[in-house]
């Protein structure tokens, strides 16, 4: 799947978690790589990470079909696991609309997800 696509969906998925955060500060390479240690280190978000690109590419396909009652109800499901990940990858969710894909910090922060979606076999 296109990165720019889930990091989008993940975008939308964590938007209601992010409205915890008191205020954004721009995020960077070591926020990202603190959310691959914690996810990575534990198990059960390892699982909810790898469930919510699954449910990412079901998202595409239903985007795709034009079906949006599909895509609200995974976008719901979505939001639900990305809420058992923590602050963390709220608060570097909530921080990725301000970060160019295309700067330096971009590049490597989306390297990062890279390496999460190792975790699930991608």
């Amino acid at each position: 799947m296109n990165q720019r696509l889930i990091v989008a969906i993940l975008v939308i998925a964590a938007a209601p978690v992010c409205v915890q955060a008191q205020k954004p500060t721009p995020v960077t390479k070591a926020d990202a790589q603190n959310v691959l240690k914690i996810i990575s280190g534990d198990k059960a978000k390892s699982q909810a990470y790898c469930e919510i690109a699954k449910l990412g590419d079901q998202m595409e396909q239903a985007n795709e079909k034009r079906d949006s009652k599909k895509f609200d109800e995974l976008a719901r499901k979505m939001d639900e696991l990305a809420k058992t990940l923590g602050a963390e990858y709220a608060a570097l969710m909530d921080g990725l609309p301000d970060i160019d894909p295309g700067s330096e910090d971009g590049k490597e922060i989306a390297s990062t997800f890279d390496e999460l979606d190792k975790l699930c076999g991608r």
